[in-house]
């Protein structure tokens, strides 16, 4: 398979001096083609497991509306990756200013809220993705419409991007709080765990496994949060597809391996 070899230039981050390096190195990434085209996600549903969180990206718009895209983050990379969100997050505003966040719909209050089962039954979900992509590292650039993440597999002798999605800029801030709760919400857990059976010296307790579907009950953690079916702008410009770098600002978030 033939890929491309890219080193993405992230620049000066703002209010960095010239002189001094930056605060996040550039990362040479190699962009395999079957992921260099990337998918647009209108939304998202994060899912908590034992020793990963699953993020599954949405398309929702048309018929039949599927997952796109299933990124597996280890536990340890989220706040890193959540970290380097909000960073770039802000230099979008600081660029562009607010993003323009789409309108919910209002909400039925006589409509029954769908069970997890329900809302994955009125999702397509492709075979080629149902076991998702590893990453333990992202870059993430954005343009005036788009975000671009690149989730990242950092392993040796070279890292590579294991998947591509373009996310429009008004679906960020809702993603991003998706993502914090659910790391809140597995804090939590690791709390409750810890406070009713405090190891005496001996090895820690084990989470529970809770890499189940979505709780129907759970509007923004550990289980599930759908970040919105709102349709958004495709992407448009600031991408270059024959070296992965994408436009506008950047920043990066290193997992670890």
């Amino acid at each position: 398979m033939s890929s491309d070899d890219s080193t993405p230039d992230f620049g000066q981050p703002d209010g960095q001096p010239s002189g001094e390096p930056p605060a996040n190195p550039p990362l040479r990434a190699r962009v395999p083609d079957h992921v260099a085209g990337g998918a647009f996600s209108t939304g998202a549903i994060v899912m908590t497991g034992p020793s990963e969180y699953i993020v599954d990206f949405l398309q929702t718009i048309g018929r039949p509306q599927k997952v796109a895209a299933r990124v597996v983050i280890p536990h340890p990379v989220m706040p890193q990756f959540i970290d380097a969100l909000t960073t770039n997050l802000e230099l979008y505003r600081n660029r562009f200013g607010d993003p323009v966040t789409p309108q919910p719909q209002p909400p039925n209050p006589d409509a029954r809220r769908p069970s997890p089962q329900e809302i994955y039954d009125d999702l397509k979900l492709p075979d080629e993705i149902l076991s998702g992509t590893y990453a333990n590292g992202v870059m993430i650039g954005h343009g005036a419409t788009e975000f671009g993440l690149d989730f990242l597999t950092t392993f040796f002798p070279q890292s590579a991007v294991s998947c591509r999605v373009f996310v429009a800029a008004g679906q960020i801030p809702r993603l991003l709080e998706s993502l914090k709760g659910a790391v809140r919400q597995l804090d939590q857990r690791r709390q409750a765990a810890s406070s009713q059976n405090p190891p005496p010296g001996g090895p820690p307790n084990m989470l529970p496994d809770t890499n189940q579907p979505p709780s129907s009950g759970d509007e923004n953690g550990g289980s599930s949060d759908a970040t919105g079916n709102q349709a958004g702008d495709p992407p448009s410009g600031g991408t270059d597809d024959d070296d992965g770098q994408s436009g506008g600002n950047s920043d990066s978030a290193p997992g670890q391996p």
